[in-house]
């Protein structure tokens, strides 16, 4: 066997995870974390790097399935990285997750909290409402491509039109522009080269109402009316209702989503969700939780851990379109939310009005800076950051206010912890902690902490 050093290549057995969706092998004596790996899988793994306590490894090859392995739903899961441990059994994801948040919150020094377990995804498939899929090739100047990228290959994609994370409105969607464009010859968008038309199809579709919205996104080099994909897109025969074509011009160098030029070719430029009794707006760039069912169990959880919140004023900060604050606001004399993203913002607003609630306020701009322009001192705090956390700048800040109690909706376990062990060195304790798997056969999970004074 290769010696354990430093861009050595070697066959591992997979003995346990982490967070996030990470393998742990061992061998003479070292720790080996290798992303995307499976307890009880052996696989040919390359040491890319050397950390303090362990050697961070990139996956070349599966060579045997772990025995936890069984069969899967999806034609596509052997090659796309769209999902990572659909042959598991939905019953041990979920398990597996609340243990690694656990583990995370205890190896991190967060003392006397009270689990309360973790929620599955009311529905493991079909649970997405929203899936951005990119134009591509599996080979250079192969065939035209539309879906995802295939595991360890980030610069080609696969087609995915029997993708199970989403419905058959999504799938028949792909289908029908991908053949609708490998007909007529049009050519990803190539970054290196900087030349090409099509770059990604986003679909989003609101679970509870059946409302599609379709956006294409294109550079402007090629002059193209798609009034006949338009047609086409109109006349499917959808479970859900068609409410929106779009094309969004494109012309960044880089692969970053930008918006150049908005072109409705059909219907109207957003569709509405219902979340709890609420009606939301959702445009085109406006973030929405991806799984709607999902969202409902997570934004229950908060209003529990929030408790009595009668004539009292709630900050919602990093709030994107308000949906937690509306959610709660019934129940509160105020609520003031601030969003870096000045769309998310304005559609809050129109939210607020849609749903006839007055007492929500929404400021645009940083939290680190803008919590300095709030005069009245909050009785609660909601904090949903990204992933990255709180700035610890702005984290200081809030632990500054002196509030009673704060909820912590997180989608990254690692920097709940990080941020959880800074309120706990400020005089808080966290309580109740509480994860929903909003997203089935991935690595990833959402964690509520309640954090009090």
């Amino acid at each position: 066997m290769a010696k354990v050093k430093k861009k050595a290549v070697l066959e591992v057995e997979i003995e346990d995870s982490i967070f996030p969706n990470t393998g742990i092998a061992r061998v003479d004596g070292h720790e080996i974390r290798v992303r995307n790996a499976l307890p009880g899988q052996k696989v040919k793994v390359y040491l890319s790097r050397k950390r303090k306590n362990y050697y961070k490894a990139k996956l070349l090859d599966l060579l045997e399935r772990s025995p936890l392995e069984g069969e899967v739903k999806c034609d596509h899961y052997d090659q796309c990285g769209g999902c990572s441990q659909q042959s598991i059994d939905y019953g041990l994801q979920v398990e597996t997750k609340g243990k690694q948040v656990q583990h995370l919150l205890d190896s991190s020094g967060i003392e006397g909290y009270q689990f309360l377990g973790i929620e599955p995804s009311p529905s493991p498939f079909e649970y997405r409402n929203k899936m951005e899929f990119s134009f591509g090739d599996l080979e250079k100047g192969g065939e035209l491509q539309l879906g995802l990228h295939p595991r360890r290959r980030r610069f080609d994609i696969i087609s995915v039109n029997t993708c199970h994370l989403v419905d058959n409105d999504f799938r028949i969607i792909l289908e029908t522009v991908l053949n609708y464009f490998r007909e007529k010859g049009l050519k990803k968008y190539h970054i290196q080269s900087r030349e090409g038309y099509l770059r990604n199809l986003v679909v989003r579709k609101g679970i509870n109402t059946g409302e599609i919205l379709v956006n294409l996104v294109t550079t402007s080099q090629v002059d193209h009316d798609p009034i006949e994909l338009s047609k086409e897109l109109e006349g499917l025969d959808y479970k859900g209702e068609l409410v929106g074509f779009l094309q969004t011009i494109n012309n960044s160098f880089s692969d970053v989503v930008q918006c150049d030029e908005l072109i409705v070719h059909y219907g109207r430029d957003h569709y509405f969700e219902e979340l709890l009794g609420l009606r939301f707006k959702v445009k085109p760039f406006s973030f929405f939780q991806p799984n709607t069912l999902g969202a409902e169990k997570l934004y229950s959880i908060v209003k529990y851990f929030l408790g009595d919140a009668d004539d009292k004023v709630l900050y919602d900060l990093y709030c994107g379109t308000g949906t937690i604050g509306q959610v709660v606001a019934s129940e509160a004399k105020e609520v003031v939310g601030i969003e870096i993203v000045e769309e998310a913002v304005e559609t809050a607003r129109e939210n607020a009005n849609l749903n006839g609630i007055d007492n929500c306020r929404f400021i645009a701009g940083d939290v680190l800076e803008k919590i300095d322009e709030l005069t009245k001192k909050p009785d609660l705090i909601i904090l949903d950051p990204p992933r990255a956390g709180i700035h610890p700048k702005a984290l200081e800040k809030i632990i500054n206010f002196g509030c009673e109690e704060i909820v912590y909706v997180s989608c990254n376990p690692k920097s709940l912890a990080r941020d959880l062990v800074e309120f706990q060195g400020a005089g808080y304790k966290v309580g109740k902690v509480k994860s929903v798997d909003m997203f089935p056969h991935t690595g990833h999970v959402e964690t509520v902490a309640l954090i009090e004074k």
